[in-house]
């Protein structure tokens, strides 16, 4: 009998980590999310390798950094099929491989030569796969869920019963019924996804595959709102994570490592006794799941204290000439820096439609872009929208919603210049290609076409 581990990923699509019941989220209900956690581990500082998309998900598959990814650093892009992928080293030691929902995307995976997506071959669900499954054969399915991504029915939380009062509003936010409407029916999604969660659970569980299978339920990036999805802000950025292993991870586990998504792949491969890659950049999280005491200080390291992510072009159509807004920034747990590369360019795309806060090409794209984007209160279109220095600081304990850039501030002059030569420092070790000034993701085309 095949000893090692089946894999279970479920991937959320654009949830924040606080809109999840275990997060202390009230106005939602999300009982299987909070059940991994109570079974398995609550991650708290987990974070996505790019608050967009398709190169969140190509770090996730690759274990990489975006920038080390080429043309597969931007949405809508082709799959580069050049580094090794978790699930292709799975399937060569005999894992069947699989997918429902939203794999790698949104692109193309097969102008290289790729027959199916990265992240699987596609199944009709879960209990398909399932049935195709030889006996004591290990697996690693995929489900990426279409929820909670724009579009909303408006005023569908409402209609569920939720209240307008019950629901938090976050500072970067207008505080009106129609925000908090937008919020109650973005929570309602997370709930859809929630029930999709539970629905994989009970497949599992009728299998009797469920007590050698490691279960990790996350997201791709942030809510769909200002300040979130894109932005390298925590509310684009920090992620649901929780994971399940009977026997191997301990219930009730919290975990307050600063966690990558580019660690999943190399967990993966190390969970299955694969050898890791030495394009990797990510690190495995066995050492902090399955030992039976919170790892000592001098165990713990400079490694599980810090995180670096980054983003290139969102829609091709959110700026003339297809450019992009290229990012990178260091976070730690007091201090966020931020280094945008071309602070000319406008964070949320060009006015005045700003269509790189959500999938619309307009204002009207969403009822908090709209009180965003019209409202009397200008601080919040600001925040969202104006264009922004080179360098951002943030201290996490005084603003946790990272409003007030402190560059300026003399108290932290220290912490700036530390932060950005560790953020450069590392960026060259890694080979970024907008360090060196090697390439320019501007330049790759696009897998959905150039602006009209």
């Amino acid at each position: 009998m095949d000893a090692r581990p089946s894999i279970l990923f479920i991937i959320a699509d654009d949830a924040s980590w606080c809109h999840f019941r275990a997060y202390g989220e009230k106005a939602v209900q999300t009982p299987h999310f909070d059940s991994v956690a109570r079974e398995g581990a609550l991650f708290q500082h987990a974070y996505c390798a790019s608050p967009s998309c398709t190169p969140s998900r190509g770090a996730i598959l690759t274990g990489q950094h975006i920038w080390r990814l080429g043309e597969g650093g931007n949405l809508w892009s082709f799959w580069p099929n050049t580094a090794p992928i978790y699930t292709d080293l799975l399937a060569t030691t005999g894992y069947k491989i699989g997918l429902t929902g939203k794999g790698w995307s949104p692109g193309d995976f097969t102008k290289y030569g790729r027959k199916d997506n990265p992240a699987g071959p596609p199944f009709a669900n879960f209990d398909a796969f399932l049935a195709t499954l030889p006996p004591d054969t290990p697996f690693c399915f995929w489900f990426g869920s279409q929820n909670p991504h724009r579009t909303y029915k408006k005023g569908s939380g409402l209609a569920r019963g939720k209240k307008l009062e019950s629901v938090t509003v976050p500072p970067f936010l207008p505080d009106t019924p129609e925000v908090r409407s937008d919020l109650l029916d973005y929570l309602s999604e997370i709930e859809d996804f929630d029930a999709e969660l539970g629905r994989l659970l009970a497949a599992l569980e009728r299998t009797g595959r469920a007590q050698n299978t490691l279960v990790v339920v996350t997201s791709d990036n942030g809510f769909p709102f200002p300040h979130g999805k894109t932005n390298l802000y925590d509310a684009g950025t920090r992620m649901p994570l929780a994971m399940r292993w009977p026997g191997h991870i301990k219930p009730g586990t919290v975990s307050d490592a600063l966690v990558s998504h580019t660690d999943f792949a190399p967990t993966f491969l190390e969970a299955a006794g694969i050898k890791i890659p030495d394009t990797v950049t990510g690190q495995s999280l066995l050492s902090l799941l399955t030992s039976p005491q919170p790892l000592p200080a001098s165990r713990r390291g400079s490694n599980r204290d810090v995180v670096y992510f980054g983003r290139e072009r969102h829609f091709v159509k959110a700026r003339m000439g297809n450019a992009g807004y290229p990012v990178r920034a260091v976070r730690t747990r007091d201090f966020l820096y931020i280094h945008n590369l071309a602070p000319d360019r406008w964070p949320a795309g060009d006015p005045p439609l700003f269509s790189d806060i959500d999938q619309a090409d307009s204002i009207n794209g969403s009822p908090s872009k709209q009180a965003v984007v019209e409202g009397s209160d200008r601080r919040f279109a600001a925040w969202a929208t104006e264009k922004r220095p080179a360098e951002e600081l943030y201290d996490l304990k005084a603003d946790p919603h990272q409003l007030t850039n402190v560059t300026a501030d003399p108290k932290h002059a220290k912490m700036l210049a530390r932060l950005r030569t560790q953020l450069d420092e590392t960026l060259r070790k890694t080979g970024d290609p907008r360090v060196s000034g090697k390439d320019d993701f501007d330049r790759y085309p696009s897998s959905s076409g150039p602006r009209k």
